[in-house]
């Protein structure tokens, strides 16, 4: 057994209000503030819970579903680009329709209770063609992303653009856009310029006006009437960020694709995974550099790695258990405001001009970015992963954003690939707090952490996890452990569970926790107040105080009495249904669900989402008092401990394609309308070997793959009408072995030679993402 411990006796922070020019209030009296260690939302302490969506990446007719979503995994601020030659690739010609609508976009936002983040460059990166710079721009006399008064002229006429579309949907006016980002990493990234490159190689510069040009922008910002509580800029890599007009901004990322491009030949394991201490530590740490002290700003990041899109030179699968540590990371170093980059995938459009608006590093079309919800809208366990933090972090903002990073020893030369080390840090306040514990690292096959032990040592007592044997944690795995937690007045004196949400119910409190997955579940109560303890899939365990083993395989309920007669419930999920778990309010109730389907809910509706399944299964508390009906059927309930359940069997549909191979990397693809009847989404899976996979229309092309042996998937219902008249040609580009350019010709003629070339569709698919509603009488 390894015994380890930490000391936990200083944890009371200096806090004090901001005197920078951040924060506002609304018309109707909302309040934004900030001290140096978080945000206040009308004067209370408010975790920023941040995902980039790219409206003008992304289907319009599909963004409400979308952010629904996004509200569901418990997203509070949307972040998203725009990006100049989206809406300006000709010049004096602005387009703000259709896909491009952001007055729209912001409007959904707003319905749904989201505020939103405008990142208006001029210049953005985000892998778009000049890191979003309109071509036209080039041939200019002037110094781009300078105080040059030429380009801040074409500058000031874009802020203007976009200060008219969102005219009356400010935070001050009452609406929900609450921030904006001015440039992106100035000083410390450029990008290509796509106009010359190829034969050429030429960039847009990084900056060098400095403070003074960051500060510029921020005012021709007001000027186009752009005024928002909190203005930002990135600050890593030494991009500059002048603290008395923004936020500085940080992030973390463990797949870098971009290294490629020079002398690296294998990616190293990254330090993203080590705890730090961001906010209390005066010294230099890994990926901050901050040129303020870091105790007088909040930690806040806008890019920590959701995923990450696949460059030409570097094809990788993102583990989906790097995104949920990357968070811990960061929340556990001080950070009360996270933000993802990009937590939706999306797909680039089409120039008028240009046919091609994105970076020639990455894939012409898609900007799936192996995103949490991917580009077509699924839903990945990244998703799942990072909503169980989320409303962690929600369910205790007030008390938790007071709470102080603690590091068990010195990590800043640790090395990454130390896997046997257990990695953990606490943040707590007074005698209360959180065990961060991470068992996940990038480019390192890590071992489940088996037989260890953690001792709190606190003011005035010490507290063992667990109290007796050891805990364990799977490998790739992260969690949070409590200890000294108040659940409704009862001492809880720690848990190996982590803690989702809450509920009330007939005025009764219900907590929701799961067991980390290669953990053994219990609670150990110190308490004299306890009458009464019951536990079904579990044990108690009483000597003076009570101990209370969980199962790890079925869900568990402890129902506690206490003296007063105040009852309280426990319910503790396995780690699998924990990833099914959702919460939401409808009509004016809380609610938790588990599923495994997909859960959209607003105030009208609730609806599933279904792909290929067979029988969707519902387990709802506290439940519907009326009878409901799923997909027009009407469903009996069975009542199976606190749960109501509902099972429904899907009726069984066949989308059979009509598929030609021409040769064994090309096909010919025909549709028939019915494939795409009571369909939501009809996604084309393509498993192949090659280097790039490439779907045509009638010789368009409308996606594209760069093969990193993961399926291919495209969502074909926005093509409908062209497939079933044109039908599709996939065409896999092969990866060639010994090519060469034979150029001895004395004419001018090139020719390739290829001694071995690898190009193969393995099998072609569909699979109907379905649309089922829940109905409930009134």
């Amino acid at each position: 057994m390894r015994a380890y411990s930490i000391d936990v006796k200083n944890t009371q922070k200096e806090i004090y209000p901001l005197e920078t020019k951040l924060g506002g209030v609304n018309i109707t009296g909302e309040k934004y503030s900030f001290t140096n260690y978080y945000m206040e939302k009308n004067g209370r302490p408010f975790f920023g819970i941040s995902g980039e969506f790219h409206f003008s990446r992304y289907n319009c007719e599909n963004w409400e579903d979308e952010i629904i979503k996004m509200k569901m995994a418990g997203i509070n601020m949307i972040p998203t680009y725009i990006f100049w030659n989206h809406h300006e690739e000709e010049q004096g010609i602005f387009d703000w329709d259709a896909n491009k609508n952001l007055r729209r976009f912001v409007q959904l936002c707003g319905k749904h209770g989201l505020g939103v983040i405008l990142r208006i460059g001029p210049f953005a990166h985000g892998e778009a063609r000049n890191g979003g710079i309109p071509d036209w721009l080039f041939g200019r006399p002037f110094e781009l992303r300078s105080n040059d008064q030429e380009y801040l002229t074409f500058v000031e006429r874009f802020y203007q653009e976009i200060g008219k579309q969102v005219q009356g949907l400010l935070f001050k006016d009452g609406g929900p856009i609450i921030g904006t980002q001015i440039e992106n990493e100035y000083e410390h990234a450029g990008a290509p310029w796509e106009i010359t490159n190829g034969t050429g190689n030429e960039w847009v510069s990084a900056g060098s006006d400095g403070n003074a040009h960051i500060i510029k922008l921020k005012e021709l910002a007001i000027q186009a009437g752009i005024q928002t509580p909190l203005y930002t800029s990135t600050a890593w890599g030494g991009a500059v960020a002048p603290v008395e007009e923004v936020l500085p901004l940080w992030g973390g990322y463990a797949f870098w694709p971009w290294i490629f491009y020079g002398d690296v030949k294998e990616h190293p394991a990254t330090p993203e995974f080590i705890f730090r201490d961001y906010h209390n530590d005066e010294q230099k740490n890994y990926g901050f550099d901050p040129n303020y002290r870091p105790e007088s700003l909040p930690f806040a990041c806008c890019e920590m790695g959701g995923g990450m899109t696949v460059f030409y030179k570097y094809r990788f699968k993102l583990p989906y258990e790097s995104v949920d540590a990357m968070a811990e990371m960061k929340v556990a170093g001080g950070c009360n405001f996270v933000g993802y980059y990009v937590f939706h995938g999306g797909s680039n459009p089409k120039g008028k001009k240009t046919p091609f608006l994105n970076e020639n590093a990455t894939p012409k079309i898609s900007y799936d970015y192996q995103a949490p919800i991917g580009e077509f809208g699924l839903i990945r366990d990244s998703y799942k992963r990072l909503k169980r933090q989320h409303y962690f972090y929600k369910s205790v903002e007030e008390s938790f954003c007071k709470t102080k990073t603690v590091l068990p020893y010195d990590t800043k030369d640790m090395d990454p690939c130390d896997i046997k080390t257990l990695r953990f840090a606490v943040r707590a306040h007074h005698d209360s707090g959180f065990v961060f514990i991470n068992n996940y690292q990038d480019h390192v096959e890590t071992k489940d952490q088996k037989d260890f032990t953690i001792t709190v040592n606190l003011e005035n007592e010490e507290i063992r996890l667990p109290k007796t044997d050891s805990m364990s944690l799977a490998k790739d795995e992260c969690c949070i452990l409590p200890f000294n937690l108040d659940l409704e007045g009862l001492n809880l004196k720690y848990s190996t569970t982590q803690l989702l949400t809450s509920i009330e119910h007939q005025g009764e409190t219900y907590f929701f926790f799961f067991t980390p997955k290669g953990m053994n579940g219990e609670y150990y109560f110190e308490s004299d107040d306890i009458q009464e303890v019951s536990v079904d899939n579990g044990n108690i365990i009483s000597d003076k105080n009570t101990l209370i083993q969980v199962s790890n395989n079925e869900l568990s309920l402890v129902d506690i009495t206490l003296k007063s007669g105040k009852s309280l419930h426990i319910c503790t999920l396995t780690h699998e249904q924990s990833l099914n778990f959702w919460k939401f309010r409808y009509r004016g109730k809380e609610q938790v669900i588990i599923t495994n389907a997909n859960l959209l809910v607003d105030e009208e509706k609730i609806r599933l989402e279904s792909e290929g399944l067979e029988t969707v299964e519902i387990k709802s508390f506290p439940g519907f008092n009326a009878p409901i009906k799923i997909a027009g059927e009407e469903i009996l309930c069975r009542t199976h401990g606190l749960f109501k359940e509902y099972k429904k069997t899907l009726i069984e549909t066949h989308t059979d394609l009509e598929v030609k191979m021409v040769n064994q990397n090309k096909a010919m693809i025909d549709f028939q309308p019915e494939a795409f009847e009571d369909v939501k989404e009809l996604l084309l899976q393509i498993e192949y070997v090659g280097d790039i996979g490439y779907a045509f229309i009638d010789g368009e092309l409308i996606h594209d793959n760069f093969c990193n042996n993961n399926t291919w998937e495209i969502g074909l219902q926005q093509h409908k009408q062209d497939l079933l008249a044109k039908g599709m040609y996939i065409y896999i580009s092969p990866l060639k072995e010994g090519s060469f350019v034979k150029s001895d010709s004395p004419m001018a003629a090139r020719a390739e030679v290829i001694n071995n070339q690898i190009a193969e569709i393995k099998s072609i698919k569909v699979t109907a993402i379905r649309e089922i509603e829940i109905d409930i009488e009134m």
